[in-house]
């Protein structure tokens, strides 16, 4: 079970993390979680290029060390990258000192101030510990679920998904997992095609 849409009740209860942007412009912001992997990441790359676009990526730090070429090409190709710890813990079931550790120890490979907690869930006490250990740290949430993770969604809901419900300042979480890929492949570049039509622009968390 998950919302495409965040609801409002998250929000107030962590008021702290960043949920979307200003929406006073028409930007759209693009975050893709759970690589680096080869071909996947490759290919979002390459689409993200054709329309000029600028994205997050949200990185695994075990990933980053089984493929490092991949890595390095996010911010060769100008993109900005997120910390989404070493093994893609799970907050809630983790103790406080095993989630930090982990979170640090990708640190130690992104040297970024935005992280995104895997599965979105992470308690209050764990994002105090990491903005004590991280300074100027931001916590990067979501508006906009593709739900691309999702093996019985179909691709065109995928992409349903996205144009439904983003808009000005969205946060759009998207995988470059092997999981996702057969809805991401067909979603990406239809997303990218409808909002440069009706002329977003796609920033990465780091351009404003």
């Amino acid at each position: 079970m998950y919302l495409v849409k965040s609801p409002l009740l998250l929000k107030w209860y962590y008021p702290s993390l960043l949920w979307n942007k200003s929406r006073n412009e028409k930007v759209i912001y693009l975050t893709f979680d759970d690589g680096p992997i080869p071909n996947v990441t490759d290919f979002v790359l390459k689409t993200l290029k054709v329309f000029n676009a600028k994205a997050t990526f949200f990185c695994i730090g075990d990933n980053i060390i089984k493929h490092p070429d991949v890595f390095n090409r996010l911010t060769k190709d100008g993109h900005a990258i997120g910390n989404h710890t070493f093994n893609h813990l799970k907050g809630w079931i983790t103790d406080n000192e095993s989630y930090i550790q982990n979170a640090l120890k990708c640190q130690q490979l992104t040297k970024t101030n935005l992280f995104r907690p895997p599965y979105g869930r992470i308690k209050k006490s764990q994002i105090k510990l990491l903005k004590s250990h991280i300074p100027k740290l931001n916590i990067v949430m979501w508006d906009t679920l593709s739900g691309d993770f999702d093996l019985t969604l179909a691709p065109e809901k995928c992409y349903k998904n996205v144009i439904n419900n983003a808009r000005n300042g969205s946060i759009i979480v998207f995988h470059d997992s092997l999981k996702a890929f057969d809805r991401l492949k067909y979603a990406l570049p239809l997303v990218l095609k409808y909002f440069s039509e009706k002329g977003f622009q796609f920033s990465s968390l780091n351009e404003s």
